[in-house]
């Protein structure tokens, strides 16, 4: 039986989170699910996530997994919250720990935090089989948009993360630490050079005035239209086009505080000894 897909948008992020689920077991996978943040007030709350937890209770489903496509920039982790309140093992790709690297110095975070990944259940290679239920998944290596991007292959259908978006939006930035607009590319021709009908299901829609947001698309539409990567376009001029872009472009609204929740699996920074947890601002630092 096919797997089951719901999507949930945050408009305010722009992020879509996905249940996946196998029909047969009623075991399930959530991937980057979303935790509420205000930047004003500094707090957050559990709204998005909450919407996918009603779901997986008004389904009876049990979640294995909670799968992260990469360290976001852009919103904070749900992880943490789906796990306390539904279980599930959060995994990300191995080279999380590249990335953990490069912030810990960024933030000079506390003495305790260590770059090996031990922050997450599970940590996959590339091309690692699991499963959700009796659903077969595959986990893909995508580097480029950060070195630790991960596609998750579920059936015939494709959760790509930020790697590509609609395709009349296009590609993942690429200037973020550790990002490679080569790579990226190269990455993006992995995925679609799997069959034209795969389904790909993105991790954000950033749409024109003309539609509302979308998710699904397909290889072969991507192939055909996508802005930035069609076919007939070579790697050299999608270098160019994406480095030059991204040199326009301002850093996401969230990105300092997502990435010191994110590298931990979505926890918060550990307390002070007032109780209350601190996330840091690194001035100038950020080109």
């Amino acid at each position: 039986m096919a797997a089951q897909i719901q999507a949930f948008f945050d408009p305010k992020t722009s992020t879509v989170s996905y249940v996946v689920a196998d029909p047969a077991t009623a075991r399930a996978a959530v991937i980057d699910p979303v935790l509420d943040f205000d930047f004003k007030s500094g707090r957050t709350t559990t709204a998005s996530a909450d919407k996918v937890l009603d779901f997986i209770r008004q389904r009876g489903l049990q979640v294995d997994w909670i799968l992260e496509t990469h360290a976001h920039a852009d919103h904070l982790s749900g992880a943490r919250h789906i796990q306390q309140q539904a279980g599930g093992r959060i995994a990300i790709g191995a080279r999380i720990r590249e990335v953990q690297a490069v912030f810990k110095k960024l933030f000079n975070l506390e003495r305790t935090f260590l770059p090996d990944g031990s922050q997450f259940d599970h940590l996959f290679s590339d091309g690692e089989v699991f499963h959700i239920g009796e659903l077969e998944a595959n986990a893909l290596l995508v580097p480029g948009h950060t070195p630790a991007d991960m596609a998750y292959q579920i059936g015939d259908a494709m959760f790509v993360g930020d790697t590509l978006f609609m395709p009349d939006v296009g590609t993942a930035r690429a200037d973020f630490p550790g990002g490679d607009a080569r790579q990226l590319y190269q990455s993006i021709r992995r995925l679609l050079d799997m069959p034209a009908q795969t389904v790909i299901y993105v991790c954000h829609d950033y749409p024109p005035e003309s539609r509302e947001a979308q998710w699904k698309t397909t290889v072969g539409e991507q192939r055909a239209a996508n802005i930035h990567v069609h076919d007939g376009i070579g790697e050299e001029e999608f270098i160019r086009m994406r480095q030059a872009r991204d040199a326009t472009l301002e850093m996401p609204t969230l990105i300092l505080p997502s990435i010191q929740v994110n590298v931990r699996g979505g926890r918060l920074p550990p307390p002070d000894d007032n109780g209350v947890s601190y996330l840091r601002i690194p001035v100038n630092a950020l080109k």
